[in-house]
């Protein structure tokens, strides 16, 4: 039994195998139900009792043989396989492209950490709203045009007593109102999201925009905390500080501005879009007019606030120097690759 041993020993050493099914084959040789080694233990059972102890510690040195040279076959055998994977001719060269974030989402993420950096907190709210939320809890009388089919997507006119008029929301404040209704102040959020309009005077026109608005209330909040906070953007969004704002009116904030950024006069490109005044209209904002805070249940005596809103398009389009809206909604790869990396 000790030549035999012996002799599978040296074929072991000797043995070579290039392919899996050659391995497998030398596997199944000598560790099979019917290989050699099974042969050899039942064999081994007979063996005088004064020979078992020479001949098991050969038995299992045999076995150890064995599972190194399989063990070392079998990392071979998955290296050539691999090498030979690599230069398979029929497969694609080259790697996959990346893709890359939609602008509107670049500028989206980067607005929402500025005010994150602030203190501001991300809030949401449905798309589709009833009339409430959307015009009556933002002081919007009855005959205000912003009513009007003109810009309205109505969804649903109630037919019965007690059934609420839904629509398409026409700006991301119906979050506010929302947020006020079931919070109680302070209350400092940024809400950004998709609202439609019913716009069709060009061919340049789009039912849908993306907006980011907030909202800050507290107790003793000024005009002033309102112009720092939206200076602090401007400066850390666009790298400039220098703002002005402009009287206007809006149905839910009383005082109410337009914010100018002084974007300069550098180039024909600032010319162009400033139209030679180098101001730059921004966003809209204003103080948050009492009777909104009545309306959703918030002490006007106690608590005041501001509100602001601008459209991720336009900061976009600003950013970027991108001449034409439609340009993001077309999907044209060759204008979605310039904003890899």
């Amino acid at each position: 039994m000790q030549d035999l041993i012996n002799q599978h020993l040296a074929a072991i050493a000797a043995h070579a195998a290039s392919t899996p099914d050659e391995v497998e084959q030398f596997r199944i040789k000598y560790l099979g139900r019917k290989g050699i080694l099974n042969d050899l233990f039942e064999a081994f059972k007979v063996v005088p009792g004064d020979q078992k102890k020479l001949l098991g510690q050969e038995l299992n040195k045999l076995k150890n043989a064995v599972q190194e040279k399989l063990d070392a076959m079998q990392s071979a055998s998955s290296a050539s396989t691999r090498n030979t994977e690599a230069f398979d001719l029929s497969r694609p060269t080259g790697t996959v492209p990346l893709g890359t974030r939609h602008p509107l989402a670049i500028v989206r993420r980067e607005i929402l950490d500025i005010f994150s950096r602030m203190g501001f907190t991300v809030a949401d709210g449905p798309e589709i709203e009833d009339d409430w939320h959307v015009f009556s809890g933002l002081n919007f009388p009855p005959e205000h045009p912003a009513r009007d089919m003109q810009d309205t997507f109505f969804i649903h006119k109630p037919e019965q007593e007690g059934e609420k008029e839904m629509v398409l929301r026409t700006h991301t404040s119906s979050v506010q109102v929302r947020a006020m209704e079931n919070q109680k102040p302070p209350i400092r959020i940024v809400m950004p999201g998709r609202v439609y309009r019913n716009e069709a005077v060009s061919s340049r026109a789009h039912c849908q925009f993306h907006q980011i608005e907030g909202l800050y209330i507290d107790e003793g909040v000024s005009f002033a905390d309102m112009k720092q906070t939206l200076q602090y953007f401007t400066q850390e969004f666009f790298g400039k500080a220098k703002i002005r704002l402009r009287p206007s009116y809006f149905p839910f904030t009383e005082p109410s501005a337009e914010m100018d950024v002084y974007w300069g006069l550098n180039s024909e490109a600032d010319y162009r879009i400033t139209k030679g005044t180098g101001w730059l209209e921004i966003m809209g904002c204003g103080m948050v007019d009492p009777a909104v805070l009545s309306a959703s249940g918030i002490d006007p005596e106690r608590y005041s606030g501001f509100a602001f809103g601008m459209g991720i398009e336009r900061i976009t389009m600003l950013r970027y120097q991108v001449d034409d809206l439609r340009m993001f909604f077309e999907n044209d790869v060759r204008f979605l690759r310039q904003f890899q990396g």
